[in-house]
């Protein structure tokens, strides 16, 4: 069986060589370095001694020795399909934010010596989702496109309900977890500067999308007034709290796509 799911996953990479797509003109070159360990999914660690996250993507996760950690489903075959595409392999490490974690490791998109952007790569075939941060935005339009190509032709995660978009009527079994919440915005608020979009009359139960002051004043700069979303279906991403019921905080425009636009 191992065999034969090894062999899937080479002709699925090979059939689907997808050669970098984005500019990278504008992002930081951080050297170039070999691939040495495949630590999971969206994390590598290189010859000159840098561990490196991809910025921009989650993988499904491992336990990687965290106690009482359940590996999530497809955590395997991404780490396969990362160590396909980039074991052994010289990578251009590019920067387009913050540069490091509080772990240490290196922010970095990668691209491989031919011409393999592993985020790209990663997100097309259905092997990671997009997982961004307002200090990391570069290149995320870009990667969420790829994630709906994947998305609209069920590839790798996107088979399983455990990634799949959910409902917003259902976003509360999703609390606790990164998500892709879906529904129509029925109201938007502005309180004390704090932004909410609200997905159904109770803002107490219904499922809600909160931007703080801070972060709301970017989505004015970049000429974003979360009224427009009122009526329109939308899809926010994020991790699912519990406040007032289920509740998503948005600090940066990509975690919202507009869907009917």
């Amino acid at each position: 069986m191992m065999a034969r799911s090894a062999t899937f996953l080479a002709l699925y990479l090979a059939s689907t060589l997808f050669a970098a797509a984005a500019d990278f003109s504008t992002l930081r070159n951080g050297g170039t370095a070999r691939v040495t360990v495949i630590v999971d999914g969206d994390t590598v660690v290189l010859d000159d001694g840098r561990e490196v996250r991809f910025v921009g993507i989650q993988a499904p996760k491992l336990p990687l020795g965290r106690p009482d950690f359940q590996k999530w489903p497809f955590a395997d075959e991404a780490k396969a399909a990362v160590g396909a595409l980039a074991q052994g392999k010289r990578v251009t490490l590019h920067f387009g934010g913050r540069e490091t974690d509080r772990y240490g490791r290196a922010l970095a998109h990668l691209v491989t010596e031919d011409g393999s952007w592993l985020q790209g790569d990663l997100l097309r075939r259905g092997f990671a989702r997009v997982y961004s941060f307002a200090d990391n935005r570069a290149l995320v339009r870009e990667m969420l496109a790829l994630e709906a190509e994947a998305r609209a032709a069920r590839r790798g995660i996107w088979r399983l309900d455990y990634y799949a978009v959910t409902a917003q009527a259902e976003a509360a079994r999703r609390i606790g977890a990164f998500a892709l919440i879906e529904g129509v915005a029925v109201a938007t608020a502005t309180v004390r500067g704090r932004g909410f979009v609200n997905f159904g009359p109770d803002y107490k139960t219904d499922f809600t999308a909160a931007i703080a002051p801070r972060d709301l004043r970017v989505f004015m700069r970049e000429g974003i007034d979360i009224a427009r979303y009122e009526g329109r279906r939308i899809r926010v991403r994020g991790w699912v709290k519990s406040y007032n019921g289920p509740m998503i905080e948005v600090t940066h425009p990509e975690q919202i796509e507009e869907l009917d636009r």
